[in-house]
């Protein structure tokens, strides 16, 4: 019998799995403490483990937090099936919208609005936000587009699908709502997604 289990306790968590739970402690501690409580002692806390390894990794509370942003920005990123580009859109959309206006969401909400005045934060937010599942998503959602025929092929471009997080974390960062209302997530599908890819179809 392993020593941990012969003490009685959990066995000791290494690489992926503790980098997971750290991730996971640090993304729901804003639901009690909010982003400007979050500290190292207290994640080190929730997920079982000590300062010290959340610092070997994190050595920024800032770092910490863009990290459980984009860790929850993946967990959240399912890909929607309505059949058109435009459901679709709206669809991650309104889903991202969902988890940002909760109170889990107020990681990125925080890290958003604190990134106005500090640029570090702000080339941190933009170096995370890049690769991520929700960027894969919106590409997806594109090349489903393509594939029924409303789009041309040349909409499938990363400047394209990163527009619709980039005005939705806008409305967070520069006008400091709670909740992004639905109107104007439907404004930023039908008046800047929907145009741009037609545009892509025309060769503007």
């Amino acid at each position: 019998m392993a020593p941990d289990q012969q003490r009685g306790t959990a066995p000791r968590r290494r690489g992926a799995a503790l980098e997971d739970a750290i991730l996971r402690a640090a993304a729901e501690e804003p639901r009690t403490a909010g982003y400007a409580g979050m500290t190292m002692d207290r994640v080190a806390q929730r997920a079982g483990t000590n300062k010290n390894a959340i610092c070997r990794r994190w050595p920024a509370r800032a770092a910490l937090g863009v990290a459980a942003y984009r860790h929850l920005a993946d967990a959240e990123s399912r890909l929607p099936g309505t059949g058109t580009l435009r459901g679709d859109a709206l669809a991650l959309l309104r889903a991202v919208n969902t988890t940002w206006s909760s109170p889990q969401g107020a990681v990125p909400r925080d890290l958003l609005a604190a990134a106005a005045d500090d640029p570090g934060l702000l080339t941190l937010l933009r170096e995370q936000a890049g690769g991520s599942s929700t960027d894969t998503a919106w590409l997806t959602l594109l090349e489903r587009a393509v594939a029924r025929g409303e789009a041309a092929v040349g909409a499938v471009h990363p400047r394209v699908a990163s527009v619709p997080m980039m005005l939705l974390r806008g409305e967070y960062a520069l006008r400091g709502l709670p909740e992004v209302p639905d109107d104007v997530l439907t404004e930023i599908v039908d008046e800047v997604l929907l145009p741009l890819v037609r545009g892509r179809a025309a060769g503007l």
